[in-house]
């Protein structure tokens, strides 16, 4: 259940810093400890950076959730652009389109708790993150 939800346009650079900090700020208002909040608001800037970069800008969807006692930040970065072709590829450290290390995909999805992405080249992708307290 979602306890607030919010989007946010990622369309420039100071969008993909302004949703690190509301990500951090959301963190730390569900008391994540240091090391948690440090690895997803690094899967977010990683995730915000792709949306930007790849994917030509889009949205991040924000929601603070609860599963039971659980309670967590679910995170959704949508774009328009041109998808991932090879999804398997995509996620394997080390590959990389943009001249980077290659761990944004793979990096990011050993960071939160759950990790689910759909890409169809020519329609975008989208790409959904949890990471609970």
């Amino acid at each position: 259940m979602a306890l607030k939800s919010e989007t946010f346009p990622v369309r420039t650079s100071d969008d993909v810093v302004r949703v690190r900090q509301i990500v951090r700020a959301w963190a730390g208002e569900l008391k994540f400890s240091l090391v948690d909040m440090t690895k997803f608001v690094t899967a977010t800037s990683e995730l915000a950076r792709n949306t930007l970069e790849h994917g030509g800008g889009g949205s991040m969807t924000a929601h603070m959730v609860e599963n039971g006692a659980r309670k967590g930040i679910k995170l959704v970065f949508q774009d328009e652009g041109p998808g991932i072709p090879n999804m398997e590829l995509a996620l394997r450290d080390g590959y990389t389109t943009g001249g980077g290390m290659g761990l944004g995909l793979s990096g990011s999805k050993r960071l939160v708790n759950e990790f689910d992405i759909q890409s169809e080249p020519g329609h975008g992708t989208t790409v959904t993150i949890i990471r609970w307290k």
